[in-house]
């Protein structure tokens, strides 16, 4: 399969190959992004390179990340059963767990003990911020979680989409995933 090095395919070229290597080379073509580009509501999907948490968000229900401004982040959005959007707590997810023992989110009662357990870890207050940081070689918009050494690092793809590579303290290679500028319930 031949991936293609610019235009809007490229992302679908990507995640069909699941390459490491490839979206990984393709992140260091895309330009900076600057902190006063963030602020709005972000819909996210992961993007496929053999990360532990691949697919995990998604099936958790997540939806994206909303951006109030440089202090004020909700870096985990997730839609609840009545349709609703809501902000957790990161601080109350065991990221070290997940990411040495992916297997046991992939159980069947996981999903279910999640949804049990998100009114609980449902928060109205930030837990990010946006500051601008050196990654791979290029200073861009980077979201610090306030609870865990967690940092994600943005890159541009156009007005609208971001790639974003999630940078966590011990793991092997970054989460990647993808970030489209819109408005709640679309």
């Amino acid at each position: 399969m031949t991936i293609r090095h610019d235009g809007p395919d490229r992302l679908d070229d990507l995640r069909r190959r699941a390459d490491l290597d490839a979206a990984l080379a393709y992140y260091d073509t895309l330009p900076a992004v600057t902190v006063e580009e963030m602020p709005g509501w972000w819909r996210g999907t992961g993007l496929p390179t053999g990360h532990p948490l691949d697919g995990l968000l998604e099936q958790l229900g997540w939806w994206g990340k909303r951006f109030d401004g440089p202090e004020k982040v909700h870096p985990l959005v997730f839609t609840t059963p009545g349709g609703r959007l809501t902000s957790i707590a990161p601080g109350l997810i065991p990221v070290g767990t997940l990411l040495r023992r992916p297997a046991l989110t992939r159980l069947p009662a996981a999903a279910t003990l999640f949804r049990l357990a998100r009114p609980l870890l449902a928060t109205p207050r930030p837990a990010a911020r946006l500051r601008m940081t050196e990654y791979r070689g290029v200073v861009t918009a980077t979201m610090c979680y306030d609870a865990h050494p967690i940092h994600d690092v943005f890159r541009r793809v156009d007005d609208d989409r971001l790639l974003g590579a999630m940078d966590v303290r011990g793991a092997e290679h970054p989460y990647l995933f993808v970030l489209t500028r819109t408005r709640p319930g679309q």
